[in-house]
Formats: structure tokens, sequence, C-alpha cells
């Protein structure tokens, strides 16, 4: 199965939260790949602690990859090359995590047949070699989303299984770009039609994800004054209120994340140890490993 993550604004927690649902899937014990198509800034190396591909690799990524300059991308074997202080060691019975990441300098170009060609190959053959492919597009209305979407249009990749993830911060103004992103001018929506997708199938393949989420019931907002916690309780329906209007109410969310401070500090993988270590909240690990299970759920996937 392919699952992309894309957002319309950068600081969603799109990144993070992928590597994090990719750590947790390989604990669960499938073989896991990660690739990073978020060309302008690949940093899902800094995530899994790999020092040497922090900001995209200079041994040939899949920016070099697509553009044909490679047969083949380079892989990082995520278990053997990642920081163990930051990865943790590989449990017995984990599955592989592999990452493709992106090139160090690159950024955004432009889409071409020979540039979706190379894009429905790769796909195709890691479908033989992993249970579940993530992807990370950059954020907005970009050219790699354009590509993916044509590049999914094709039969041979909707065999794969393919799933989209919306990240979108708990506000009024993330939750309007998210909308706009899907629904508006330009969205994938519109322009997956325009590539040959039927509008019925992206919207089942669709699911948004709120991050970075402060429920008013939550231990985050002990010690809040009478009059702090009525308001929060105000915004908190407001907003729930205008995400039903613009279509992202609870039959189109896949998981909420809770507000943790240790991603809001540094963005890295969380392991079990810091929660036992009481450095990051459990909440936040339980929407992590949930959303691993959902990936491939068809009943997670049916709209309420």
């Amino acid at each position: 199965m392919l699952v992309i993550s894309t957002s319309d604004k950068g600081g969603t927690g799109r990144s993070v939260t992928t590597c994090n649902v990719a750590y947790r899937r390989a604990l669960l014990g499938d073989d896991v790949c990660y690739l990073d198509f978020d060309f302008g800034s690949p940093t899902s190396g800094a995530i899994f602690g790999i020092e040497g591909a922090a900001h995209g690799t200079d041994k040939g990524g899949l920016h070099q990859y697509l553009q044909g300059e490679l047969v083949e991308p380079h892989r990082i074997d995520v278990w053997a090359e990642g920081n163990p202080r930051t990865l943790g060691a590989r449990p017995s019975g984990a599955g592989r995590l592999v990452l493709f990441p992106g090139d160090g300098g690159g950024g955004e170009f432009n889409m071409n047949g020979d540039v979706v060609e190379r894009c429905a190959k790769l796909l195709m053959r890691l479908q033989e070699e992993f249970d579940i492919c993530l992807m990370d597009l950059s954020a907005g209305r970009s050219h790699a989303a354009e590509m993916v979407l044509t590049t999914t249009a094709r039969p041979e990749v909707q065999r794969m299984g393919v799933r989209w993830l919306v990240f979108h911060r708990w506000t009024r103004q993330h939750v309007a770009a998210a909308s706009g992103l899907v629904y508006g001018s330009r969205g994938l929506i519109d322009v997956g039609k325009n590539r040959g997708h039927l509008e019925s199938d992206l919207l089942d393949q669709i699911r948004f994800v709120r991050t970075a989420v402060v429920a008013p019931d939550s231990p985050e907002t002990m010690g809040l004054r009478a009059t702090q916690e009525a308001w929060l309780r105000k915004v908190n329906e407001d907003l729930n209120d205008r995400a039903i209007d613009l279509r992202l109410g609870r039959s189109t969310v896949i998981a909420t994340v809770p507000l943790d401070p240790v991603l809001q500090w540094r963005e890295q993988l969380i392991t079990d140890q810091d929660i036992y270590d009481d450095v990051a909240n459990a909440a936040t690990v339980e929407a992590f490993r949930k959303l691993a299970e959902d990936l491939d759920d068809n009943e997670a996937w049916t709209r309420l």
C-alpha cells in the first residue's frame, strides 16, 4: 500500500508524524519504506537520527533519480544507520525500516512523462519489497503533488492501494488551508480529476490528520483559570463547527494527534523509553500507534 502525506502549510507536523507512524508500523513487524518527496526541504533523515542525511543526501537521492540521473535512488537502512539514542535498539520481530532520502540542495522541478514513468516504476518495485510505502510530499500545491496525482491515476499503481493523509494544525487558518488544498481550485480533487482520477475514488482515499491538538479536558489544560478554560472550550466548539462547514468533520478525520512538548522543541521519533522517562506524552504515542495500525484498515477508512 502507498500512503501519501501532504499539507497546505508547513509546520503542521506532517513529516514528524509520518516518520513516527513509519517507525511504529515497523515495530508492528511490517517492512516499511519512507519516500522523502519534500524536494525543497528533505529533512526526514534528521527525524530518523541519520546525521549524514539530515537535510537530504549527497549520494544520489530521489530528486536525481526522478530526473533520470540515476538508475536507482540511494536507500538508507534506518535501523542500521540511525542514531541509537534517537531510535532505540531494533526490537526482536520488528520489520525493516528503509529511508529513500531527497537530495541535499534540491528543489521543486517540472513534471514530464519520463518523470511520471520513473515514479511509477519505483513504486511498483517497492510494493514487491515492502508492506507499506509512506511518501512525504512538499507542502501546498506543488509539482510533487501534481506528479504523484498523475502517477497514482495509473491503474497498475491504483492496484497497490493508495491513500492520502492531509495534515493540519487545529487552528482556523490551518483548517481553512487544508480544506482548500483538498476541495479548492487546483486542489487535490481538482487536479486529480484532470489527471484521470474519479472524484468519488479520491474522496474515499483522502483523510485528514489533526495535529498539535489541545483538548479542553486534557492534562495540558490543568491549572487554567476558569475564564481561560471557558474560552478554550468555546474556541474548540467554533473550530469543530468550522471544520464541519469546510468538510473536515469527524467523518473525514482518521487521526487526532495531541500537542506534545517534545515535538514542539525538537522534531524526532518518540520511543517507548521517552514515555517511561516521562519526557513525552503517552497519548501522542498512542495516536501514532493507532494511525500506523489504521493505514490499511478498511473499516477505519469508512466514512462515518
